[in-house]
């Protein structure tokens, strides 16, 4: 007997992923180590220009979802796309000019202790062997984004740990990245530096208009994220006061033994009816 024709309609192939205006694309991911499952078939997309928050408690797979975005940790099986590259595929030489478009900021920093301020934020330049004159020049950019240029001679252990977070931060955003990927980047500081931190992400995103991937234990930054605004003219945050929320370019996601468990806006995960997740936010 012969089949039926198919038709032209039926196992149409999935459209590509828009790359254009998406910064990072997680297309069912899934990782495991040994018994472990970690990631369980993530899917989700990060607009260029926007953060978004990775809420989630210990062992959830927040890290392991930015060190994939570098391309050091391989899925076990879907795909991951970082401004318009599929990660998965690359070899580590591609990797090497991709990671130079993206920045990451560690919750400890990892300063290099033997050098100033100034060769911490300038290592990557001086790796790619720019002139000094640039890279001075560079470093101070960098500084003063984060108030910090009167520190340039100093070494770590002469800064208080929010300092340190600051230092990472310039490190970070000198070599003018695409992407920023902060891993709980407000850990063990008190609420005052916190908020000093949270400002200068706030800053990155509404001045330089960098997308970012925040990883978090604390919901009050993403919130404050959610609800303020940088104004470059009085160099401060601002509460929105009425504007847009989308204006602020801040969207949520928790993560719950390895899923997606939610993805919004700061309005829809405050008002979720979720047991799990209510319970999380309160």
């Amino acid at each position: 007997m012969t089949p039926p024709a198919i038709s032209s309609t039926e196992f149409k192939p999935a459209p590509p992923p828009d790359t254009v205006h998406k910064a990072i694309i997680f297309d069912n991911v899934s990782i495991g180590f040994e018994d472990l499952t970690v990631l369980d078939g993530v899917s989700f997309e990060l607009n260029r220009g926007e953060t978004k928050v990775i809420l989630g408690v210990a062992g959830a797979g927040k890290s392991i979802m930015l060190k994939m975005c570098l391309g050091l940790v391989k899925p076990d099986s879907g795909h991951i796309y970082v401004l318009g590259h599929d990660v998965t595929t690359m070899k580590e030489d591609e990797l090497f000019d991709l990671r130079s478009k993206v920045g990451i900021i560690f919750q400890e920093s990892a300063l290099f202790d033997s050098l100033t301020v100034r060769d911490n934020v300038a290592f990557r330049l001086k790796e790619e062997k720019h002139p000094e004159a640039e890279v001075e020049a560079r470093v101070r950019e960098a500084l003063r984004f984060v108030e910090l240029e009167p520190a340039i001679d100093k070494f770590p252990s002469q800064l208080s740990g929010g300092m340190r977070r600051r230092v990472g931060i310039a490190r970070a955003i000198i070599t003018h990245p695409e992407a920023l990927l902060y891993d709980s980047p407000t850990g063990g500081l008190d609420p005052i530096t916190s908020t000093t931190i949270v400002e200068l992400i706030m800053k990155q995103r509404d001045v330089a208009k960098t997308s970012a991937l925040l990883v978090s234990h604390r919901l009050q930054d993403g919130f404050m994220l959610a609800t303020h605004y940088y104004d470059p003219a009085t160099s401060s945050m601002k509460p929105v006061d009425g504007k847009p929320m989308h204006d602020v370019r801040t969207s949520f996601m928790v993560l719950r033994e390895g899923k997606v468990i939610f993805s919004g806006t700061g309005v829809e995960l405050g008002a979720v009816d979720d047991p799990y997740i209510r319970e999380y936010i309160s």
